[in-house]
């Protein structure tokens, strides 16, 4: 598995909680004065769905054709798919997994979104689509589809992977009640890059688990509280406490994302550590005092 940036994570998080959707067969369009905006910052804006077509042909084409060579004869037929159009937003907003393939369309990045869906029969069915992205949301689906073939939809695990819900395998650290037992991307952003910096003499992540009666002490009585806001405006607050009493050089982090109105938190995931340049991370920004927070009972 290729390693992403704990940025880029950050950013499909946001994109996959915000996005605004209008659903035409394959096209998810932003129109401004009656333009089609796919991605103005690379100045690919359209006059009407010819031209946008026209742009995109060769590649949804490319894809089509491949669709088609893969696909199984005894897969779902195709003049059903429209029975399972409302699955596109379900998909996108609440993916199974998300892929970035850098390889298929020469000089374009496609994201790719797959996700399983329960049935009443109990026959596994999945849905994929394949988006253009722009200012981290999909403006554009080149292709996308129900099915029931477990090797077509792993055709289409391909390039970098990037994002897997928290129910094909959760984190060792993850806790009841966090943000990370719940696969949520900006959790597992945050955690994943915490991993990397981490000493390799520091506690293991296979004991994480051991020291969670201690999470809840640390957000109430905190002895060190930091507000610090990420480059993609998140404001991250991180509770610190010292336990030295417990287990000698022992400290425990908590690691929440502040909703700004409201001043409450959600806890995002937490940690126990010996490492002193690790705590030293969770010290940026500015530092509170812990009766000016509001500590969310759950997010």
């Amino acid at each position: 598995m290729t390693q992403v940036d704990s940025e880029f994570i950050e950013d499909l998080m946001i994109r996959l909680s915000s996005y605004r959707w209008t659903c035409k067969n394959r096209l998810e369009m932003k129109k401004s004065n009656s333009k089609i905006v796919i991605d103005e910052e690379n100045k690919l804006t359209f006059d009407n769905e010819e031209q946008l077509y026209a742009h995109f042909s060769k590649d949804i084409e490319l894809l089509e054709d491949e669709f088609l060579k893969w696909r199984s004869s005894q897969d779902l037929p195709e003049e059903d798919f429209v029975q399972y159009e409302e699955q596109l937003s379900m998909l996108l907003d609440d993916p199974d997994e998300v892929w970035v393939d850098e390889e298929t369309i020469s000089g374009s990045a496609l994201t790719i979104f797959l996700k399983a869906f329960e049935t009443d029969d109990d026959q596994e069915l999945f849905h994929v689509a394949v988006a253009y992205m722009a200012d981290n949301q999909p403006s554009f689906i080149y292709l996308h589809f129900p099915t029931r073939d477990l090797n077509l939809v792993e055709r289409y695990q391909r390039g970098d992977f990037v994002y897997s819900r928290a129910h094909i395998m959760a984190p060792q650290g993850a806790l009841e009640g966090d943000a990370l037992s719940e696969g949520e991307l900006l959790a597992s952003g945050l955690y994943e890059a915490m991993l990397l910096v981490r000493s390799s003499s520091d506690l293991p992540e296979s004991e994480f688990k051991s020291y969670a009666e201690l999470r809840e002490e640390a957000i109430q009585e905190a002895d060190e509280i930091w507000r610090n806001t990420d480059s993609m405006g998140n404001v991250l607050v991180s509770f610190i406490k010292d336990f030295h009493d417990v287990e000698e050089d022992l400290h425990y982090v908590a690691v929440t994302v502040e909703d700004t109105p409201t001043n409450s938190h959600a806890l995002l995931f937490s940690f126990p550590t010996k490492d002193v340049n690790l705590l030293e991370r969770y010290r940026h920004g500015e530092n509170l005092q812990a009766e000016e927070v509001i500590q969310e009972s759950s997010h």
